[in-house]
């Protein structure tokens, strides 16, 4: 989907689905050999694939170019490395971000003895062939509930990452039976995934896995059937 008719949800079952032993994985959008023509992506918001890696397994070493990138853990840890010399662990309550513009390789990898969950993201840039760059930073999205945490945006908006893109991207838990309401800024469309619970959203209801498209919108409104946890993004 490339345009949203004011709002239409993309159920958890409609995604593509692949399992490979090691990797357990759902494609909101038209990815590898899942293909969709009705689903190539939403605005600018081109990946969202639901991962579950299982120990002591990943992927290799591979290329990307030309495209924002956000790893999402939800539980357990994944291990980055890149050939811009960066190694780490990304494990809840971070994001991961990766311009890989010109060209960047790099490697994921569950170094634990239990299963990793992950959503990874990808944004189309607004501009190609820039510089390579990769960050990471832990937010308070546990700590601080009932309100939307700014991850990511063009400006690294109060403290957010920076992304080359025309995009902002939140998280946040709701409480079961808790309200609130996240008023749009300049950016008219939205998607809103749901990681886990079960949510009302601008009146459509949305469990697990499922999506939200929704364009020409002044606000979204929430409110949480069981504890909940979303991503919103913001797009052009």
């Amino acid at each position: 989907m490339t345009q949203a008719t004011q709002q239409q949800v993309r159920k958890s079952d409609q995604r593509g689905h692949i399992d490979h032993g090691w990797l357990d994985a759902r494609h909101t959008f038209s990815f590898g050999r899942f293909m969709d023509p009705h689903w190539m992506g939403f605005r600018s918001l081109r990946v969202i694939n639901e991962d579950v890696i299982a120990p002591k397994m990943g992927f290799g070493e591979h290329p990307h170019r030309d495209m924002e990138i956000i790893t999402y853990p939800v539980s357990g840890a994944v291990r980055h490395r890149d050939s811009l010399g960066h190694e780490e662990d990304i494990v809840p309550g971070m994001i991961q971000h990766m311009s890989a513009g010109s060209g960047i390789r790099h490697s994921e990898f569950n170094p634990l003895g239990e299963q990793t969950h992950l959503l990874q993201i990808w944004i189309e840039p607004r501009e190609q062939g820039i510089e390579p760059g990769h960050q990471s930073k832990a937010f308070p999205i546990f700590e601080e509930t009932g309100t939307l945490h700014l991850l990511a945006s063009p400006d690294g908006e109060g403290g957010s990452l920076t992304i080359q893109a025309d995009a902002r991207v939140y998280a946040g838990v709701l409480s079961a039976g808790e309200r609130f309401e996240h008023t749009m800024r300049d950016l008219r469309h939205a998607w809103v995934q749901v990681v886990r619970g079960s949510v009302r959203v601008n009146g459509s209801e949305l469990g697990a896995g499922d999506g939200l498209a929704l364009s020409e919108v002044g606000s979204i409104g929430f409110e949480a059937d069981e504890e909940s946890e979303l991503l919103v993004f913001e797009l052009a």
